[in-house]
């Protein structure tokens, strides 16, 4: 927020934000958010914190209260109530495209994987959230329900997911074992709209290192996806990966993901 996110939460206007790398306390992430709000606007949902203070957390709010919300992972190898601040989800009613008649529920999951390692005891740990990821994505996903997982998933599925991808072969975040992860995913129904939007280009890249000169020559990954279940995919109108005009006018090293679809809160 000191670096610039409010005027761009101002003129976005997200109905609905997820975080990740929250870091901070329920307190200080809703007053620090609410400060900077519209008269009248106030933030509110559900936030995972970390167990260790300064780590992880992810958040999903709004102005509508969801109608349930879940604030960790089950059966992800890590035990359910396993505080590690990386999977939230949140349900909100809404109305589809055929209007007050057309109510539904929509599922918003805030995700945070593991950077993991390769070759050392990390790179297990994020393997297995992964499996756990996909197992309670089918659930999630079952009967033609309206889900999305968005966040930062540390992984660049494709080639055109990130500008050095030679000098990335076997390392985290490009394993042969993580992009299959995707390809099991999409081969189940689950769309990358952002991607089915861009076509076969390089990016549209959502991070960049703050060092050396990567955002400048536009270096960069995408790893933070709006992944949706197939009966979502059909109500994308629009997406939008907000890159900063320049490395000075940056408020994080990530860039927001937005996706418009055609769906209202009530």
């Amino acid at each position: 927020m000191r670096r610039g996110m409010g005027p761009w939460l101002l003129e976005r206007r997200p109905d609905l934000l997820a975080l990740q790398e929250v870091r901070a306390s329920d307190e200080i992430l809703y007053d620090t958010l609410n400060q900077g709000a519209d008269p009248g606007w106030e933030w509110t949902g559900v936030h995972a914190e970390a167990s260790g203070k300064g780590r992880a957390g992810v958040a999903v709010l709004g102005s509508a209260k969801p109608v349930a919300t879940r604030d960790s992972l089950p059966d992800n190898g890590f035990g359910e109530q396993d505080g590690l601040g990386r999977w939230v989800e949140a349900d909100y009613a809404v109305t589809g495209p055929g209007g007050a008649a057309d109510l539904r529920t929509l599922t918003v999951i805030s995700a945070y994987v593991f950077t993991g390692e390769a070759g050392t005891s990390r790179q297990p740990q994020k393997e297995t959230f992964l499996a756990g990821m996909r197992t309670r994505l089918d659930e999630l996903a079952a009967g033609g329900a309206l889900v999305v997982l968005t966040g930062d998933l540390n992984v660049a599925h494709r080639e055109e997911d990130l500008k050095n991808w030679k000098g990335n072969l076997g390392k985290a975040g490009f394993l042969p074992s993580e992009r299959a992860w995707f390809d099991e995913l999409f081969a189940a129904g689950w769309v990358d709209v952002v991607r089915r939007a861009a076509g076969d280009v390089p990016g549209p890249y959502s991070w960049w290192s703050w060092r050396g000169q990567a955002f400048d020559n536009d270096t960069g990954w995408r790893i933070d996806y709006q992944l949706t279940s197939p009966a979502l995919a059909a109500l994308v109108l629009a997406t939008a990966t907000d890159r900063a005009p320049s490395y000075a006018e940056r408020w994080s090293d990530h860039a927001p993901v937005v996706v418009d679809y055609d769906l209202t809160l009530t």
